[in-house]
């Protein structure tokens, strides 16, 4: 379909290239053929200035059918649009190839994601208004693609090995604004916004060290697999298959069959679904629109070159996060960036074989690990042998009670259960790296702190035991004869003052009587009224 452009000036969207002129003396049509050019150039043709255009070579002169002898002068395409005294006439131009700088002569990664578009295009006033929420945010989506292009070329490479539509890799943009570090309210975690039990299901482990829903490869490895299992289960439909990884397989499966049972359209616009799913596709579409036509909705994106951005590195021993960083020459901000799925501020080589870096700080990475002596961790694993309050397990691996909180994560009055394993100081004698079994089956369990104990006697009743004054205040029948130095079947007499040790009240008694007498001179003041 031609696009409709202004009289003048003559402009060209993101450098494409027109192969088919058709003019009249006030419009212009221009079917613009996917040519890219992601370095800023500019048009020489009058009137046509700008980062988005291309510098033309000479266009050949049109040629009027039917041509009579003699050929008529040259006419350039600007002098058509000046001329008030034409009649609409079709000219055919051969293909004008762009002279572009040697930047953007480079292979483009939008284009070659565009050359993989596959999946059917949907229309509706939902994509026309995520289309102006992109426009009208080009800070935000600015952000988005410059963190997305660290990720984005990897991303391209899996989809096209398994031969699935490049929109997919656009999807990222939808789910998390490309961020790995993104954590949904519902718990769902990653740029591919993984659930828990979902990320388990496709062998994403999440422990106390890591979460491989953040991790870059293995998420989308795990994203792809699911996708592809999804359009199987769906009968083929990448709509249907995108539906169901926003909202739910068997959902969708129930809205198709319902529809189906009605004699109504079983297609994706055609189901009852949330509202989010309903724009979940859309919301795509609109980002699929603004990659394909950048110009059109007035964003320019920036050049991205079709070369991957990080190489993966071995790690062989256990190494903190902020010493990987500086032998990377990385500052940490940037080394998380590529290596989120780090829980902690160390990495477990058992458990976390390799890190990715960019290409030439992998270079330097590898060559400071050749050269590197001793140990390059300063933290190791603990396993608590039984139930400890913090302070106790902080004085056992000799570290402030603050800091075994912090770096664990641990919550006031709150205790670590026994098998648990905690963060800390690998001190000098340690030399041995974590084991394969702790730095992937590491869990940390709580317990709340048991509230203190108050002495309190009673009396007891007529054929009074152990046993009935236990139940009758929920504590251990042991407890209750080691209070007061009888065996656990003893009886007590009636009248027998008995010993009992039970949890403090909240608060003391001197705050709480206050209120009592306020509420009954309250009660009393209210029947004087």
């Amino acid at each position: 379909m031609a696009v409709l452009l202004a009289a003048a000036p003559l402009a060209f969207a993101e450098g494409e290239i027109g192969t088919e002129l058709v003019y009249n003396r006030d419009t212009v049509a221009w079917p613009f053929a996917a040519r890219p050019a992601e370095a800023a150039v500019e048009s020489t043709a009058a009137g046509s200035a700008g980062p988005s255009n291309p510098v033309l070579s000479p266009v050949p002169p049109p040629v009027l059918s039917p041509a009579p002898p003699p050929a008529p002068p040259a006419v350039t395409p600007l002098q058509i649009l000046q001329s008030q005294a034409l009649p609409a006439v079709a000219v055919k131009l051969p293909a004008v190839k762009a002279q572009l700088s040697p930047q953007a002569e480079r292979p483009s990664l939008w284009q070659r994601i565009r050359n993989g578009f596959a999946m059917p295009d949907i229309e509706g006033e939902r994509v026309r208004r995520w289309e102006q929420y992109y426009a009208s945010r080009p800070d935000y989506v600015q952000r988005m693609t410059t963190r997305g292009s660290r990720y984005l070329h990897h991303v391209v490479e899996e989809v096209e090995k398994r031969g699935m539509p490049l929109e997919l890799a656009l999807l990222p943009f939808a789910e998390s604004a490309f961020n790995p570090q993104a954590m949904s309210s519902a718990k769902a975690s990653g740029m591919w916004q993984f659930m828990p039990a979902t990320g388990r299901e496709y062998s994403l482990r999440q422990n106390m060290f890591r979460d491989d829903r953040r991790d870059v490869l293995a998420s989308t490895n795990a994203a792809l697999d699911y996708l592809q299992r999804l359009h199987r289960m769906v009968g083929g439909d990448w709509h249907l298959a995108l539906a169901a990884y926003n909202w739910g397989v068997g959902n969708v499966q129930r809205a198709v069959a319902n529809n189906k049972r009605a004699g109504k359209d079983a297609r994706y616009e055609n189901l009852a679904m949330p509202d989010e799913t309903r724009n979940y596709l859309p919301k795509l579409q609109a980002i699929k629109n603004m990659v394909l036509a950048p110009g059109n909705l007035g964003m320019v994106l920036p050049p991205l070159e079709d070369e991957s951005y990080f190489r993966r590195v071995p790690i062989e021993q256990d190494i903190d996060v902020a010493r990987a960083a500086e032998m990377a020459g990385l500052p940490l901000d940037e080394f998380h960036a590529l290596n989120p799925q780090l829980n902690k501020p160390v990495i477990l080589a058992a458990g976390t074989p390799h890190v990715l870096l960019p290409h030439e700080n992998a270079d330097l990475f590898a060559g400071a690990l050749a050269t590197a002596t001793g140990p390059l961790a300063t933290w190791t694993a603990w396993t608590a042998p039984r139930t400890l309050r913090a302070s106790e397990a902080a004085r056992k691996v000799g570290m402030s009670e603050a800091l075994l909180r912090q770096i664990n994560q641990i919550p006031a009055r709150m205790m670590v259960r026994a098998g648990s394993t905690l963060l800390v100081p690998r001190g000098a004698r340690v030399q041995d790296d974590v084991t394969p079994r702790i730095a992937d089956q590491a869990t940390m369990a709580l317990t709340p702190e048991p509230r203190p104990l108050r002495r309190v006697t009673v009396k007891a009743g007529k054929s009074e035991t152990v046993a009935s004054l236990a139940r009758r205040h929920r504590v251990p029948a042991s407890a209750v004869a080691s209070w007061n130095k009888v065996a656990i079947a003893a009886r007590f007499k009636p009248g027998q003052m008995v010993v009992l040790m039970l949890p403090a009240l909240e608060g003391n008694s001197s705050t709480r009587r206050p209120a009592a007498r306020s509420k009954r001179a309250a009660h009393i003041k209210a029947g004087r009224r």
